[in-house]
């Protein structure tokens, strides 16, 4: 009688306690006849030997009915053989009988022949067929033997629109109840408490609360079935609290609620948050002993679990009884979906040893548990179990395990999975498509993504979010913007989580100000939107924004985590400001009660060193209270390249090598500061000992996205097809600069050659090459945006600004760690990165 969504557990209708009034009617009915004939038998023996088919067939009635009793087809099919050598002497009454009890033993085929060899039948046939049908889920075969029930004039009783009610609401189409309605109201059933419980069930479940409340009106004689099915359609349609106004008034005209009445009025409580009348409903369960109950069981689980009494929900599962699968789902799911995995795959194992059998629901649960602990070797022992029970063809199964060797870094395992699987929904592509995104191949991620739409499968809010993160990693703009405009022909175009990853993706394809026209324009921001725009200007170099937008998340109530501040640091560090940086360092833990952690301290190192205030950098890192990491020292290493601190440069360096001995760019960036010392001697060090260990230098990469192509460019490289055209554009660069006035800063050049050479190799530098490429490939006056690997040096950065005062370009070039905006002259970072 109520949905307990939270478990998905089969749902217990109304309808279930109308058929049991309907089986008792029928069997009290048959068994009255039938003990007659029965008593007739022992008080005549001899009678048994009589011709008489009337009273073969009172005898055979009586017999069948026992077997009904005893439940024990296998009689009833004996006897039925027998019936048949001798004639077939039925009458109607224990032919009903028999059809009873093969629809009983789920016989449908049986049951469907005797059916049609029946010279004779009465509403009390179709209705035992019906519900045979309806118990194995043939619910077309059930409205088609309704309908010739309806069209051959047989009476239409409340036990026939009961059971046809039942069949809509299976099939999911109670909305046709309307029309049955209709067909009641002129029969005059209307006030009937049997047929008023199913039509409120099936309004119940079309959301028409307030036709469920009519007929619920209408019925004369209401009893506790009646009441609990109209307190649980209040509960399922989320109107709480008339469904504990109906509760109350059933309690005062006198009905003891049962344990489906306590249900729906839990979940009411919960909706409400009314935690101090759901303890008051607490006690009327405990004095009518139904704490026991299954039902009230998962509903206390649920209540207690919403007010976060962990305590008293592991007492309630414990005193329950856990022979049925769902107190076992409840849990393990909660545990789940908590942020509990290792609770929830001990409960699990618990499960296995209780004997009880998981059903696709809790392997569903226990799989997301071992994907979110990346336990790849438990994931493979509960696949395996899962294939031994059947249920890898499950959908919700199936998605789980490919969310299990996706996380655990088997994609290759999980698309394996997925290319098999015959039975995919849209949660069966999301995993893969954030499982490649999650992996770094946003490529194969928008491959599949394409494939989706080509398959006709509608995308949800977490494609779109999952696909903008792949375009936002490979800087595809134009590919994240066609996303976006696909977004407004769905119901995704408002919806937060989508907006988050526009302002991600926009930011990181160098168009902040797009970024802020998405963020301004949201209706609803969460932590996630505040912290993403902050990061967005951080990366951009917009400090004094980014703090300008934090600020703004504070006056509107939003409280900063964890990833704000590393936000808010960063944008400090990347835009010099030290007073502010430090003061929202100390701020975080005496006014926010955040405990910085590792990326923290590395924005504070980074900001003192980058300031030129490398001790207390360095004095900094002493004072953590844990191992600082590799990315720390890094930041430290990174500062001492930049002022030229040799000493404490070895030190960060050797501090990093220690827990990272393999570290290519340590060795590049220690390698390069040695060159710019002039100290030779350890630069072919570093690189002998580099080209021992097998070690080679990143290449420095830029590349540029043109018409849906992605153009790549190295270090004087020859090989692009307009080769020939983009050295012209360079010498014609480089010419024109030079009469501007600009020279050339040879120490960009960390190899010991001639002056000449150094200059002539300034200009073959990758982002030159890639701008030379846009100069001549892009429309005049379009924004040219260029990606780069690795750090961009000096002299290009001083080139750039000068380059987009000659060509009247805005250039954006996005190289490691931000993004540096030329205009007319100027960078964005205001030469400070």
């Amino acid at each position: 009688m109520i949905r307990l969504l939270t478990t998905r557990a089969p749902r217990p209708s109304n309808i279930s306690a109308v058929h049991q009034k309907i089986n008792s009617f029928l069997c009290s009915s048959l068994c009255g006849f039938s003990a007659q004939a029965a008593n007739q038998t022992q008080q005549n023996p001899s009678s048994i030997n009589r011709p008489s088919s009337h009273f073969d067939s009172h005898m055979y009635g009586a017999l069948l009915q026992r077997c009904i009793q005893n439940d024990d087809p296998i009689s009833a099919m004996g006897l039925h053989c027998k019936i048949l050598k001798r004639g077939n002497c039925l009458d109607l009454f224990a032919a009903n009988i028999l059809l009873n009890v093969y629809v009983k033993a789920e016989l449908l085929s049986e049951a469907e022949i005797l059916f049609d060899e029946m010279p004779e039948r009465n509403t009390i046939s179709f209705v035992t067929l019906v519900q045979g049908y309806a118990q194995c889920l043939h619910f077309s075969e059930a409205v088609g033997l309704f309908t010739r029930l309806h069209r051959e004039g047989h009476e239409l009783n409340p036990f026939v629109f009961t059971s046809i009610l039942k069949v809509l609401v299976s099939m999911e189409c109670a909305e046709l109840g309307w029309n049955l309605h209709a067909c009641i109201y002129k029969l005059g059933h209307e006030s009937n408490a049997f047929i008023g419980t199913a039509l409120i069930d099936a309004y119940s479940v079309c959301g028409c609360v307030d036709f469920a409340r009519e007929v619920f009106d209408g019925i004369r004689c209401k009893d506790m079935v009646t009441w609990t099915g109209m307190v649980a359609c209040y509960a399922e349609n989320h109107c709480f609290q008339e469904a504990l106004e109906a509760f109350s008034q059933m309690r005062l005209l006198g009905f003891k609620p049962n344990n489906f009445t306590f249900a729906g009025v839990f979940k009411a409580c919960i909706g409400l948050e009314a935690l101090d009348i759901a303890k008051g409903v607490h006690g009327c369960v405990l004095k009518t002993r139904y704490e026991y109950d299954l039902y009230v069981g998962v509903a206390l689980l649920e209540l207690y679990t919403k007010r976060g009494d962990i305590g008293s929900v592991q007492q309630i599962f414990e005193e329950i009884p856990k022979t049925d699968v769902i107190p076992w789902s409840f849990m393990i799911s909660r545990f789940a979906q908590s942020d509990q995995s290792e609770k929830a795959v001990n409960l699990f194992c618990r499960m296995r040893q209780s004997f009880v059998v998981p059903n696709q629901y809790v392997f569903a649960s226990a799989l997301q548990a071992c994907a979110t602990l990346g336990d790849l070797d438990l994931g493979k022992q509960m696949h395996s179990l899962v294939l031994k029970v059947c249920l890898d063809a499950d959908v919700f199964v199936s998605n789980a395990i490919m969310d299990v060797y996706a996380k655990c870094g088997r994609i290759e395992d999980s698309l394996e999975l997925f290319e098999k699987s015959s039975n995919r929904n849209d949660v069966s592509w999301n995993t893969m498509i954030v499982g490649y995104v999650n992996c770094g191949d946003a490529e194969k991620a928008l491959s599949l993504f394409l494939e989706m739409l080509e398959n006709r499968v509608q995308a949800t809010e977490v494609t779109y979010s999952s696909v903008l993160r792949a375009s936002a990693g490979l800087t595809a703009l134009e590919l994240g913007t066609q996303i976006h405009s696909l977004t407004f022909k769905t119901n995704y175009a408002e919806n937060t989580a989508v907006h988050n990853a526009l302002i991600d993706m926009y930011s990181k394809c160098g168009r902040i100000r797009d970024a802020r026209l998405v963020f301004d324009m949201m209706n609803e921001r969460d932590e996630v939107s505040w912290n993403t725009m902050i990061s967005g200007y951080s990366m951009h170099g917009l400090g004094m924004e980014a703090l300008k937008i934090f600020q703004m998340m504070q006056d509107r109530g939003h409280k900063p985590n964890t990833l704000t501040f590393v936000g808010v640091l960063s944008a400090c560090s990347k835009s010099g400001l030290l007073d502010e940086g430090q003061a929202y360092f100390s701020s975080m833990l005496q006014e926010y009660g955040i405990e910085p952690c590792i990326e923290h301290y590395s924005c504070m190192v980074w900001l003192l060193g980058r300031s030129g205030q490398l001790h207390k950098a360095l004095k900094l890192i002493e004072e953590i209270p844990f191992k600082p990491s590799v990315m720390v020292w890094r930041a430290l290493l990174g500062a001492c390249v930049i002022h030229k601190n040799v000493e404490l440069g070895r030190i960060s360096a050797q501090r990093i090598l220690e827990m990272e001995p393999e570290d290519d760019a340590t060795h590049v960036l220690l390698s390069n500061m040695y060159a710019t010392a002039r100290r030779w001697d350890n630069v072919t060090a570093i690189r002998q000992s580099m080209k021992k260990k097998g070690m080679k230098k990143e290449p420095g990469l830029s590349w540029i996205e043109n018409q849906g192509r992605v153009h790549y460019f190295s270090a004087g490289d020859t090989s692009h097809p307009d080769i020939k055209v983009i050295n012209g554009i360079l010498e014609w660069l480089n010419v024109r600069t030079r009469r501007a006035g600009f020279v050339p800063d040879c120490n960009a050049v960390l190899l010991d050659v001639d002056t000449k050479e150094k200059g002539r190799l300034l200009w073959v530098h990758s982002e030159r090459l890639a701008l030379a490429f846009a100069l001549f490939r892009t429309s005049s006056g379009n924004q040219i945006r260029i990606i780069k690997n690795l750090r961009i040096c000096v002299d290009c950065h001083a080139a750039m600004k000068l380059i987009s005062k000659i060509v009247q370009r805005d250039i954006i070039i996005r190289d490691m760690n931000r993004f540096h905006d030329f205009q007319d002259g100027i960078c964005s970072c205001g030469d400070y990165w």
